[in-house]
């Protein structure tokens, strides 16, 4: 799976999550772009990444990530 088809995957899930059509993902977008991302849908959104995806991050790593580019790495390590 490449970049792009995880971030299409993930613009999907945060759409989902955040009850938002109008989400459109980049590896810059961080949480403060997206209003309804806050602390509490921000666990939504791990917890729904890993059951899509079949993966489970460290909270190490998800500590780490500033924006969705970060969020993306990690996948892509993961899935690889």
């Amino acid at each position: 799976m490449n970049r792009e088809e995880i971030i299409d995957r993930l613009t999907d899930i945060f759409q989902d999550v955040l009850d938002r059509d109008d989400i459109s993902l980049t590896d810059q977008t961080t949480a403060q772009d997206i209003e309804e991302w806050d602390s509490l849908s921000h666990v939504q959104l791990i917890v729904a990444i890993e059951r899509q995806f079949g993966i489970r991050f460290t909270s190490r790593e998800i500590m780490m990530w500033q924006n969705v580019g970060q969020m993306t790495d990690s996948l892509m390590q993961k899935l690889n």
